[in-house]
């Protein structure tokens, strides 16, 4: 079973006089520095000047400052930039600045696991990855509540590191519900995977291929919507709340059959092989050279496919039926991005 760490745990004096850079303000970025800050620490945030996310931070009354003049003599530098985008900032703006004793810690371990930031041996390097989104993160925050939290050490010259890491934590609220401890390799890999071939690639894949068989099989396309899309969120939301014994006690009779001695004909063997490869890939480091170099060529393929799925049909027939759906918020403010 994981380690686990709770509000006990913490020793918050383990960050107390020490300055805190928050490098980016995006969905994490804006989430973990608000909670700091009203957990009484000292923060900074540091944003390329005039960036999309400047104005906000400047509504939100931040001492604003370059990434350089934000990390220079900070005791913690925050990386929360996006992860293409963290090498070039690390290398020309937060590398200069470091100081002994700093402690870098990240949100998500792709850099540092594949390579792409190389700290010095005498700084810590650390992570906190809270599992939810940004928007969650603050909002739970705010109700006197948290979202879970990934905690690893990479390195740990000061021999505070693991110590300064919880009590980081534990100002987000990460330690309301429970700190687990793991590993850069760990939480990079499962993460990656996850994306790939369950939460984001499986489920979309899962999603256009079950509308296009009904569709091309004569059923209308908004019928097709509403059973392999729409009512998705309803079953993934028992299984968040109970697990699937939970979920399969609200369902039908008939739903549960289904699932029982269907569900394994559509993921089979062939699928199961395919995602071993699909984490050998990201094990071996190809999936991030493949990224990285994706980055580096300006992201050509990346265009094309995120341009098919765009216009894909499904999406303009999920547009107008979501039109019809007063209820629902759009994505931005209902949950934030990962």
């Amino acid at each position: 079973m994981a380690k686990m760490f709770w509000e006990k745990d913490a020793n918050p004096r383990a960050l107390a006089g020490k300055r805190i850079a928050v490098i980016g303000y995006g969905s994490q970025g804006r989430a973990q520095a608000l909670n700091l800050r009203d957990s009484g620490l000292d923060v900074v945030v540091g944003l390329r000047r005039g960036g999309l996310s400047w104005a906000q931070a400047e509504q939100d009354r931040w001492r604003l400052g370059s990434p350089s003049e934000a990390s220079e003599g900070a005791d913690v530098i925050v990386m929360l930039a996006p992860d293409m985008a963290q090498p070039a900032i690390y290398v020309n703006e937060i590398a200069p600045n470091l100081k002994p004793g700093a402690m870098l810690l990240f949100s998500h371990g792709f850099n540092i696991h594949y390579g792409q930031i190389t700290p010095p041996k005498e700084v810590d390097v650390t992570m906190v990855a809270p599992k939810g989104p940004g928007n969650l993160v603050r909002r739970q925050y705010e109700a006197g509540r948290g979202v879970p939290c990934l905690l690893a050490v990479h390195q740990d010259p000061s021999g505070h590191a693991f110590d300064r890491t919880l009590a980081y934590a534990h100002a987000i609220g990460g330690t309301r519900p429970g700190v687990i401890e793991t590993s850069f390799a760990e939480e990079t890999e499962t993460d990656l995977f996850g994306e790939q071939a369950v939460l984001c690639g499986g489920a979309r894949a899962l999603i256009q291929a079950g509308w296009e068989t009904l569709v091309a099989a004569g059923y209308q396309p908004e019928s097709a919507y509403f059973e392999c899309l729409h009512e998705l969120k309803l079953i993934v939301d028992l299984i968040y709340e109970g697990g699937i014994a939970e979920m399969h006690k609200f369902v039908s009779e008939t739903a549960k059959y289904g699932d029982l001695t269907r569900g394994n004909r559509v993921i089979d063997d062939h699928v199961r092989q395919e995602m071993k490869k699909i984490l050998e890939e990201i094990q071996t480091g190809a999936f991030a050279k493949e990224w990285v170099l994706e980055n580096q060529a300006g992201r050509p393929q990346y265009a094309k496919l995120l341009e098919r799925d765009k216009n894909h049909p499904i999406e303009r027939v999920g547009k107008e039926l979501r039109g019809q759906m007063s209820w629902i918020k759009p994505e931005s403010t209902a949950a934030g991005r990962k």
